[in-house]
């Protein structure tokens, strides 16, 4: 594929409006982003700073070379709650070394064209995945709501009125910044005792370095990392690729799946060399990015930036940003990213979609697993959707009008689901001694489909009927010839174009 430099430009969109929109996004973010990248490294046990470096590495690293302009990426849950283990038995140099060797899978899967995959999630598992990591977000903020003062319930309700009442009076600068800003001057001015942003953890102080693991380059390594960056691969892409759906879906536009792919791993390989720890999209700092504007690759540079530019620089000062502000916003987050049309859907859409979507939030939220929840709803998705088109078959037997011979015409689909009802609409034969079996408005799928056939038509020889098979259009034909068993059945198939 050749690369469009023209349209990648495009993608910055630096038009003056725009480039004020995703300026002031990305400025949202970044605030957004640091209490949740020091509560991610106290999940994965390492220094606040790690997950701090990621957030800022891979930011500015997926804006250059992603595939979902606006989308924002950096360290996150998903990942963090894997590498615990790792940590506590390795140390974090074994990190570093496992989050390289992530990127590298995940460069190797945009090759592969693993993000094809997804086809095969549902809209059900997509809205499930939704309304459950919006379920996660609020309940990841009641820490900040338990055992504290009126004051922060004062100003989270402050907060929240700003975010939705201040878009009456303009839509120039995003609310959720404004919030933040009026929260921070009236908890700083007045002095009131909330948590602020200082009291999650030790704010690092200067820039990043560059450095490789400390870790010998030896098969034990290998071992030991694999495993790890295997599973962190799989958890960040599944992810990415889901959060890249929804914002597609919320923009109105398409994003290159591939190009994600390896931007993720390019993304998680530099955060690994500045001291990070790995990370994948996140959908709610996503959703606050597009909510305010935020649409092109420079509302995510500009995060990464700002983030560094807040903690090398502003450090003492971001410190004092109070949690209620922040926890608002997230509030926010939670509220704009439930879907709250799939509540009324539950009646109107088929049962079979709403337990998928069902399911797929109540795992998600019981194991606090995107993994898990979302692999729960493709599997139920597959059972019902083989169970539908199981449905979608007959057979009907009609009497020759010699009386020693019938045919039976079948249709729909022949395959692992519908084997055994295609079987036994055979058993029942006693009379005729000349069959046709009639598939032209059949189709066989898999090598089950053409088992039960062989199967059926050995029994029948046995008894001493005579059996033709006709109408197979070209593409059963072509599996019956390759898998059926002729030399032990006889089947002599007549193919009739289709």
């Amino acid at each position: 594929m050749i690369f469009d430099f023209s349209a990648y430009l495009r993608q910055w969109r630096t038009d003056g409006t725009a480039a004020h929109r995703d300026v002031l996004a990305g400025i949202v973010v970044a605030l957004a982003l640091i209490p949740e990248a020091i509560g991610f490294s106290v999940i994965a046990g390492v220094d606040p700073r790690v997950g701090l470096y990621a957030s800022v590495a891979i930011a500015m690293t997926i804006a250059l070379i992603g595939g979902r302009p606006g989308m924002i990426s950096a360290a996150t849950a998903a990942v963090a709650v894997l590498i615990g283990p790792l940590v506590r038995e390795h140390g974090v140099q074994y990190l570093f070394a496992a989050t390289i060797l992530m990127g590298l899978i995940q460069i190797l899967a945009g090759l592969l064209r693993v993000h094809l995959v997804m086809q095969f999630v549902s809209r059900s598992v997509i809205t499930g995945f939704v309304n459950a990591l919006a379920i996660l977000i609020f309940l990841a903020q009641l820490p900040q709501l338990l055992h504290v003062g009126w004051q922060t319930y004062a100003m989270v309700v402050g907060g929240l009125a700003v975010i939705y009442g201040f878009p009456r009076l303009t839509r120039a600068i995003p609310s959720p910044l404004v919030a933040i800003l009026v929260l921070s001057a009236i908890s700083i001015g007045m002095g009131l005792p909330v948590h602020t942003v200082g009291d999650m953890g030790k704010l690092p102080e200067g820039l990043p370095s560059l450095a490789l693991p400390q870790v010998p380059l030896t098969l034990e390594t290998l071992r030991i990392i694999l495993p790890y960056a295997l599973t962190m691969a799989a958890v960040g892409l599944l992810e990415s690729l889901l959060t890249a759906q929804i914002v597609d879906d919320m923009t109105d536009t398409e994003s290159d799946k591939r190009q994600e792919c390896a931007g993720q791993g390019g993304a998680n390989i530099v955060a690994a060399l500045f001291g990070g720890m790995g990370g994948c999209a996140m959908i709610g700092q996503s959703v606050i990015n597009v909510t305010s504007g935020g649409r092109s690759r420079l509302s995510t540079f500009v995060a990464g930036a700002f983030l560094l530019f807040l903690l090398a620089v502003l450090g003492p000062w971001v410190g004092r940003v109070p949690m209620p502000a922040l926890v608002a916003v997230m509030i926010m987050v939670s509220i704009g990213t439930f879907s709250w049309n799939s509540i009324a859907n539950l009646r109107r859409h088929p049962p079979a979609s709403s337990l998928v979507m069902l399911t797929t939030v109540a795992v998600v939220v019981a194991t606090r697993d995107l993994s898990m929840g979302v692999l729960a709803g493709v599997l139920l998705s597959g059972i019902f959707f083989a169970g539908k088109v199981q449905r979608m078959f007959a057979v009907e037997r009609i009497d020759g009008t010699d009386g020693t011979s019938a045919t039976y015409r079948v249709r729909g689909e022949i395959f692992f689901a519908s084997v055994e009802r295609f079987t036994a609409a055979f058993q029942a034969e006693r009379s005729a001694r000349h069959i046709r079996i009639d598939v032209t408005a059949a189709h066989f799928w898999d090598i089950s489909g053409v088992a039960a056939l062989d199967k059926i038509v050995a029994r029948l020889r046995r008894e001493g009927r005579s059996v033709d098979v006709v109408g197979a259009n070209h593409a059963s034909a072509d599996l019956i010839d390759r898998f059926a068993l002729h030399d032990k059945t006889g089947v002599e198939l007549g193919v009739v174009p289709h």
